[in-house]
């Protein structure tokens, strides 16, 4: 561990000069950047310190904020705090993030834990639809979809609320673990009525583009981008198939774990050692207050119906407005049954606690794919292949790579600041120099690629937050879940890079 970290010491440090030296050799510029202005090869550099630090210290804050320090040297801002990142932080976009994630979100899950409407809700489900191993997995499938905010939010709620029905019905810890894993990221980024939009659409604009010119403009291109979504959709529809014990794209780990359970009852393989769950923070419900089902139902219900309904009429999902009125009419319920606003509000304030790092984490992630976009990184790849490189490889070629950064990083957010300044505007460039027919279709398939391939690498990542998560609430091994569920993802991810080589191929 010291050799690590005097490795990340010695990139960061070099990072810094060449920054250093980057900033003298075109001081003052900063301001009159144009679009098809960069600094060459140390355009990538913000970036790649980025992906270095991660790779060796498997610490994202560390290495969103080395590469935050890197390009803000490389601009001739030395005054982090008060030039680069209290700017940024007050940027509409980036305030929208933080109220969304942090307080609408976090507040809402916090006084569902207070008020046990969570677990009220998965009681009732499994109660009611639970006979025996196939229902315990379908049932744990459509909770993963019900709870499509993604990524830790619904792997901690899913997982937390079925293991002990699962195990009770003799499902074998690694199939859990992969219904988990691969229900929580996919989903939200298929039913998007949830943070995603709102964080990916400030990491896409690209200047002259009239369909990304605006906020909502971005919010109707990402929901546009849904039906390409091929990795996640077919994702899910594996987990699915998986529940109604149709093994057949499964892998044959997972179809050993499958026998191992029904023929035994081992839920764990022979010397596996499963993550402890006892650190995970259980609903904190005060007494004589009696949680019930619809505590639960009728804020989700609000909350889908509000941002499907302003998508409808609007062009775009209000989805603050819809956590906003999910989150009083939680509270609402809770007092009215007789909580005390007191409980209420602490609820609210550990739905913050929980939620703080994450948020953090993503602000950090967009100040860095603000500067990748001004030093210019996402114009010199563009000039770098621009105007060689085939059209209808470019989606597979940007699905490999998002795969491979996401699953070293484990964050697919973290990929998406690094990696849509970066390809949106070569995905542009492409379209215009070779005179595709249907840019804005070309535009989405690359669109979805990079988004379908961070998912598909945080998904796989031993050192993703969803992966450990899925492993601990499930009670699985780590290694186990990896190595058991990464053959149906290659399975799915191969597929979909066909999918998207052909859609731009006969339809771009």
């Amino acid at each position: 561990m010291k050799n690590y970290n005097v490795f990340a010491l010695i990139i960061f440090v070099l990072g810094v000069l060449a920054a250093v030296n980057v900033s003298h050799k075109y001081e003052g510029n900063h301001e009159l950047l144009e679009p098809t202005f960069h600094y060459g090869f140390w355009s990538l550099l913000p970036g790649l310190v980025t992906i270095a630090l991660c790779l060796i210290t498997r610490e994202p804050l560390t290495a969103l904020l080395g590469g935050i320090i890197v390009g803000a040297i490389m601009l001739g801002q030395y005054d982090l705090t008060d030039k680069v990142i209290i700017p940024n932080l007050a940027k509409k976009g980036t305030a929208s993030i933080l109220l969304l994630y942090l307080w609408l979100l976090g507040g809402l899950l916090g006084v569902w834990s207070k008020t046990g409407a969570a677990q009220a809700f998965a009681t009732f489900m499994t109660k009611h639809f639970v006979k025996g191993e196939r229902s315990a997995k379908i049932v744990a499938w459509l909770l993963g979809v019900l709870f499509f905010q993604g990524g830790t939010i619904s792997t901690v709620l899913v997982g937390t609320t079925i293991r002990p029905i699962a195990d009770k019905a003799k499902v074998s810890h690694e199939e859990m673990s992969y219904i988990v894993d691969s229900t929580a990221s996919p989903i939200a980024s298929v039913l998007a009525f949830n943070a995603w939009p709102t964080y990916v659409q400030a990491l896409i604009f690209v200047p002259g583009v009239s369909f990304l010119a605006t906020e909502a403009d971005r919010l109707a291109f990402f929901f546009s981008s849904v039906p390409f979504s091929f990795y996640s959709i077919l994702a899910v529809t594996g987990t699915l198939l998986l529940c109604l014990n149709i093994t057949c794209f499964s892998g044959s780990l997972m179809k050993k774990a499958h026998r191992r359970a029904l023929e035994t009852g081992q839920l764990d393989a022979p010397g596996a050692t499963p993550l402890s769950t006892t650190e995970l923070q259980t609903p904190k419900v005060p007494e004589n207050y009696r949680p019930n089902v619809l505590e639960f139902i009728i804020p989700l219900v609000s909350l889908i119906a509000i941002a499907v309904l302003t998508f409808i009429y609007l062009g775009t999902p209000k989805v603050n407005w819809a956590f906003g009125v999910a989150l009083l009419l939680s509270a609402s319920i809770a007092i009215a049954k007789g909580m005390s606003l007191t409980h209420v509000v602490e609820g609210f304030g550990d739905g913050l606690k929980g939620v703080v790092v994450a948020s953090v984490i993503l602000m950090l992630a967009v100040i860095i794919g603000s500067i990748s976009k001004e030093v210019g990184g996402g114009s010199y790849v563009v000039s770098l292949l621009g105007e060689q490189l085939p059209y209808w490889l470019l989606p597979v070629i940007l699905q490999l790579m998002t795969m491979v950064i996401a699953f070293s990083t484990g964050t697919s957010w973290g990929t998406y600041a690094i990696t849509f300044p970066l390809t949106m505007p070569l995905a542009w460039a492409i379209a215009q120099s070779q005179s595709l027919a249907n840019p804005k279709l070309f535009m989405m398939v690359c669109f979805a690629t990079v988004l379908n391939g961070s998912v598909f690498g945080d998904q796989c990542s031993p050192i993703s937050d969803t992966t450990i998560l899925s492993s601990m609430t499930t009670g699985c091994d780590l290694m186990d879940h990896v190595k058991s569920q990464i053959i149906p993802a290659i399975f799915a991810a191969s597929l979909a890079a066909c999918l998207w080589t052909a859609t731009a191929y006969f339809f771009a």
